[in-house]
């Protein structure tokens, strides 16, 4: 068996991982960290939705699950997120979102990482008082004149992520990979938290990286 050379790629860019709460603009700064930092966020939503578009193999399998009300399999998702890794976008790095979402999603990840040399660089929770984003979804919600988004079903939401992701963090915690940044508050104050928190970690914006190559 040939032994795994570590990708001598990491260095030119991260391999990140974003987790938090719905409400904590989690979203707005995974674009904004793709763009920074040059690279793509790569969002389980997107590619399952990419996937059913496009009418491919794998998509196909995904929509007539949706359409029957049931969950996508780890498997599956497992087989969607491996093969947008091989794109070549995500040569230099990515910005998982929405995926790990399980133990076995996670082991899933580290094997497919590990035969590519290759392994989370960070990953960043975006921490948010559970009462400050509930009223902030409610009177969004209020606003939007979205009756059925209740404060009850916004608070189950918060419930669910927070019973789902709870295992995944500590692993990543116990790995001395989780880095934890204040959500609430302005966006760009928020982006700067997690601009300042990576580069204590040695993962800097791709501007900065391109000018120590440079010089």
């Amino acid at each position: 068996m040939s032994p795994v050379v570590k990708d001598s790629s990491a260095s030119k860019g991260a391999r990140l991982l974003i987790v938090g709460p719905p409400g904590s603009g989690k979203g707005t700064q995974a674009a904004r960290i793709s763009s920074v930092y040059g690279i793509p966020d790569v969002s389980t939503g997107d590619i399952f939705r990419f996937n059913i578009k496009n009418g491919t193999p794998l998509g196909v399998q995904v929509k007539e699950i949706v359409d029957a009300g049931d969950y996508v399999p780890d498997s599956l998702t497992n087989a969607l997120v491996a093969e947008r890794l091989e794109e070549a976008d995500c040569r230099n790095g990515f910005l998982l979102d929405g995926y790990p979402r399980t133990p076995e999603q996670v082991t899933y990840l580290d094997g497919l990482l590990a035969k590519k040399g290759q392994s989370l660089d960070a990953v960043i929770q975006l921490v948010a008082d559970r009462d400050e984003v509930v009223a902030r979804l409610t009177k969004r919600a209020h606003e939007q004149g979205r009756v059925d988004d209740s404060e009850e079903a916004i608070r189950h939401r918060q419930e669910v992520y927070l019973r789902e992701t709870s295992p995944l963090i500590e692993v990543y915690r116990d790995r001395g990979l989780l880095i934890e940044v204040d959500g609430l508050g302005d966006i760009d104050e928020v982006a700067e938290r997690i601009t300042r928190a990576l580069a204590d970690r040695g993962i800097l914006p791709a501007a900065e990286r391109d000018s120590e190559s440079v010089a």
